[in-house]
């Protein structure tokens, strides 16, 4: 049984791979033919389709009653995406920045995540409170649209577009949408089997929901910024990852405290600090989304400070989540 499981895990590692690699090709073909920057295609396009798994596993959590999975989904992505992701691709492939674009998507990534951190003051996130950052979304598509129009990306002049045919458009349709399934089936395919995996060999459950699940979701983030950086497109992975975050902000809590009876609620843990435990502690409150506020402010303070995104501030990203994964894994055995 565990070999099929095994077996299981690998197909899907390939089939997110593959799907990654049609995704971003048809979606540094929509760039290329129409002269959007790809950190735009990658903030719009790529990071919402990308999202979708943390979409449907949060939507169906918070709607069957387990909110706990539903945040720390949403939050823990936000975490892997900058932590991980994002701190990787820019280890692999510093890359220059648009110093506008970066910091107007930026700034809406640190808004959106300081209003679901003061909406969990009172332990709960209201279908109200929903709305709202489901309004900060429309601010988002809007600013992205506003953009394309004031910087004249999308004129009425012909000659300023590359002539396609329609056999290629149909192509890079098909790829697009290919690469969207293939990349949610891989990634369920990872999570529900490695999970197996992790339960056979005796894993703590509570360790693999707080690394495993979150870790898993943002794998289609994780593809696409691979695939982007080997195919020299590392716009599409920092607008992926800063578009992914405002998402799982906004769409996915927003979604998730709307399809909650009552909201979202905001539970309260144990956490083991410095050999002392500390009872009844809302830890998402407390440690995740502060964690994830301090990554997103290191992330654009030294984006925008340098112009560009070194491998310092990569090191710098990975060294706190993994103190942070650290951290997790000590709460859990203590506790």
């Amino acid at each position: 049984m565990i070999y099929i499981t095994l077996l299981l895990f690998l197909v899907g590692l390939v089939v997110i791979i593959k799907g990654g690699d049609m995704f971003v090709s048809a979606a540094v073909w929509v760039a290329t033919i129409t002269g959007i920057p790809t950190i735009i295609i990658g903030a719009t396009i790529v990071s919402l389709a990308t999202t979708l798994p943390e979409l449907f596993v949060s939507a169906f959590a918070s709607s069957t009653g387990s909110p706990d999975i539903a945040v720390g989904n949403a939050v823990g992505s936000v975490i892997c995406n900058i932590g991980l992701i994002l701190s990787i691709s820019i280890l692999f492939a510093p890359s220059q920045i648009n110093k506008k674009l970066f910091s107007q998507k930026g700034l809406l990534m640190i808004v959106s995540t300081i209003l679901v951190l003061i909406f969990s003051v009172d332990f709960s996130i209201s279908e109200r409170e929903g709305l709202i950052l489901l309004s900060i979304l429309a601010v988002f598509i809007w600013l992205n649209l506003r953009q394309l129009t004031v910087s004249n990306i999308l004129v009425d002049n012909k000659s300023s577009y590359k002539k396609v045919s329609s056999k290629e458009v149909i192509i890079n349709i098909v790829k697009f949408v290919l690469g969207t399934i293939f990349i949610i089936i891989g990634a369920q395919l990872l999570v529900n089997n490695g999970k197996t995996i992790a339960e056979y060999y005796n894993v703590p459950e509570k360790i693999i929901s707080l690394t495993l699940i979150a870790i898993g979701t943002s794998l289609p983030e994780l593809t696409t910024s691979i695939t982007s950086i080997i195919k020299g497109h590392e716009g599409i992975s920092v607008g992926n990852i800063i578009g992914a975050n405002i998402l799982n902000n906004t769409m996915i809590i927003g979604t998730a405290s709307i399809t909650a009876k009552g909201g979202l609620i905001i539970s309260k843990d144990n956490i083991s600090l410095f050999g002392r435990v500390y009872e009844n502690i809302p830890q998402t409150l407390y440690i995740d989304l502060p964690v994830a506020l301090s990554l997103m402010l290191i992330l654009i303070i030294s984006g925008i400070y340098n112009n560009k995104l070194k491998r310092a501030t990569g090191i710098i990203l990975i060294l706190i989540y993994i103190s942070y994964l650290s951290f997790l894994g000590y709460n859990a055995f203590s506790v």
